[in-house]
């Protein structure tokens, strides 16, 4: 059996009851360390599940290794965040179902719902998208952002990221990338660490978010569309 657990986006204690319960029976507990930054350490998860946990790469989770004794033994995947934030775990279900192996999918919270706390309402978010460090000549982000705006829809920018060197993009850098690229006199939301008791949200214009400096991570940047008078209200006391 392979469960695939949702970590949350805080701390040790954001697993679900279901998940521990789950990882607690396993023999392997493999933690994906690459799509998300985690925000407490693997020591303290370690000290709650009672369990060793094996850090897997892209390349180790991408090569279904993680499959590899899910046949005759219990295995613990765990995703900071909710399960199906990133697309490389739908690969992993197919791959079960092709290979007839049991499955258990246990999920959690993610920034995709998490960045509800800004006030604007999830269902007016459009198409979302993700800035890249190396970015000099790609404009799906910005295309994506003027689609969005057409139809009056909130835009929520991912942030790239490389955990094995320890490189996560800054919301000044994301702020950067836009300006370069003509996306000027526009309010953003610039959240950090979302869904932690430590989270930073502010909402200002582009160019003066560009000047602050955000040390907490992950970060994400949303540009809203149309505003409804509540969530106006609400972004009012992200303002500085």
């Amino acid at each position: 059996m392979l469960y695939i657990i949702g970590l949350g986006l805080n701390n040790e204690k954001d697993i679900t009851v279901n998940g521990l319960e789950a990882v607690k029976k396993c023999d392997l507990v493999y933690l994906e360390n690459y799509t998300s930054k985690l925000q407490v350490s693997v020591d303290k998860l370690e000290k709650l599940y009672n369990k060793k946990i094996i850090l897997a790469d892209r390349e180790f989770v991408e090569s279904n290794k993680v499959l590899e004794n899910a046949k005759d033994k219990n295995i613990a995947l765990l995703i900071t965040g909710d399960v199906f934030s990133a697309t490389t775990h739908i690969q992993l279900i197919l791959e079960c179902r092709k290979l007839g192996i049991k499955y258990n999918v246990i999920n959690n919270a993610s920034i995709l719902n998490a960045v509800g706390i800004t006030g604007l309402e999830l269902y007016k978010f459009g198409k979302i998208t993700s800035i890249p460090f190396d970015n000099e000549n790609i404009k799906t982000p910005i295309e994506v952002l003027n689609d969005n705006l057409k139809l009056g829809l909130h835009t929520l920018f991912l942030l790239d990221l490389n955990p094995n060197k320890n490189k996560f993009m800054t919301i000044n850098e994301a702020i950067n990338y836009l300006i370069k690229n003509k996306i000027k006199n526009m309010k953003a939301v610039a959240c950090c660490a979302l869904g932690s008791e430590n989270e930073i949200i502010k909402y200002d214009s582009l160019e003066n978010l560009q000047k602050q400096k955000f040390n907490k991570f992950p970060q994400c940047l949303t540009i809203p569309g149309k505003l409804h008078f509540v969530e106006e209200e609400m972004l009012k006391w992200y303002t500085n």
